[in-house]
């Protein structure tokens, strides 16, 4: 399986993020790439490095207001007396749909959901590589790939069209299928990541061309805490075509993989001609946020039920934390896909 990387995408470090309102090193660190290379090469991946495709893809499912601040937001910051070193929001809006503040200040708490992605001056060439990585890998497949891997980081789900959060800044896996959507009529989006891909499911969801399907730790507790809960099914041409299924908290690999099987048949209903999957490695039930249970075997299985369904795939990594297991998740993944013969 080929598998797309820049090593530009280990320059965004972010130093902290607010948990329980209190300060606390970021996990989202580059040295989780070391870790995910290993893991892929481990798979029998072979690493390529991306192209510069410039604005065009990502524009496709961000605003352009939105991405005019990613890339300029750092510098105007580091004008304002005694600003912090990377941009991080102090106010947010109760609700959108009103006048656009000027201020770089009103403007950062209006595009970040949270404290969890600060920006520095390496964040917007970083994610935009990542964000390319997965173009790469969704163009793979439109050429004839069966699979193909995008290593992104930082990630994506929990981006809006116009909103970052969540560590996420460019949605890599909304570009990806919006990339796949050039060849095929309707394309599904299986998130297992931890957390519920917020972001995706707000980009999508109110389309019928895009199925988004989600399992994640139930949000009643748990981050996004907004959404991801079951009644969440689109709105508008979009109403049906969004399918979360929340998991109670510590949730080990049967009741992963019988849930994965619910997704299944949503995902067969909908009958799409390329899928994309947002592989998030925090299910693991050694990742640092401990929110359910998957073991490294149980990855393996995951890999191959999702094998099963015989579509076109491109898969995006998500999240996935420091821990001494992350590696061998992935290549576990990759492997019970069929990572080593793809």
């Amino acid at each position: 399986m080929k598998a797309f990387y820049a090593e530009e995408q280990k320059r965004h470090d972010p130093k902290a993020f607010l948990s329980s309102g209190a300060a606390q090193p970021n996990p989202e660190k580059p040295e989780r790439v070391e870790r995910l290379l290993a893991g892929a090469l481990s798979a029998g991946c072979t690493i390529e490095r991306p192209r510069d495709h410039e604005l065009g893809p990502v524009s496709a499912v961000h605003t352009p207001e939105y991405l005019d601040f990613l890339e300029h937001i750092y510098t105007r910051w580091q004008r304002i007396e005694g600003a912090s070193a990377e941009v991080i929001p102090n106010i947010h809006p109760i609700a959108r749909n009103g006048s656009y503040p000027a201020s770089a200040v009103g403007q950062a708490g209006y595009h970040m959901a949270d404290t969890a992605c600060p920006i520095s001056g390496e964040t917007w060439q970083s994610a935009l590589w990542s964000a390319w990585s997965a173009v790469d890998a969704a163009e793979a497949v439109t050429s004839g790939a069966p699979a193909a891997y995008a290593l992104c980081r930082p990630p994506g789900h929990h981006a809006f069209a116009d909103v970052a959060g969540g560590f996420c800044f460019i949605n890599n896996s909304a570009v990806a299928a919006q990339v796949l959507r050039r060849t095929a009529s309707r394309v599904a989006i299986l998130d297992v990541d931890l957390h519920h891909g917020n972001g995706t499911q707000g980009i999508f969801y109110m389309r019928p061309d895009v199925l988004t399907v989600s399992l994640h730790a139930d949000p009643v507790r748990f981050y996004p805490f907004f959404w991801g809960h079951a009644d969440e099914r689109g709105e508008g041409p979009g109403l049906g075509y969004n399918f979360n299924l929340p998991l109670p908290r510590k949730s080990a690999d049967a009741a992963f993989l019988a849930a994965l099987e619910v997704a299944f048949q949503r995902i067969r209903a909908f009958s799409p001609d390329a899928l994309v999957v947002a592989l998030g490695l925090d299910a693991f039930e050694g990742d640092p946020f401990g929110g359910l249970s998957v073991s490294t075997p149980g990855f393996s299985r995951i890999g191959e039920a999702i094998a099963k369904l015989g579509l076109p795939t491109v898969i995006v990594q998500e999240g996935g934390y420091l821990c001494d297991e992350l590696g061998d998740n992935l290549t576990a993944f990759l492997t019970g896909f069929g990572g080593k013969t793809r």
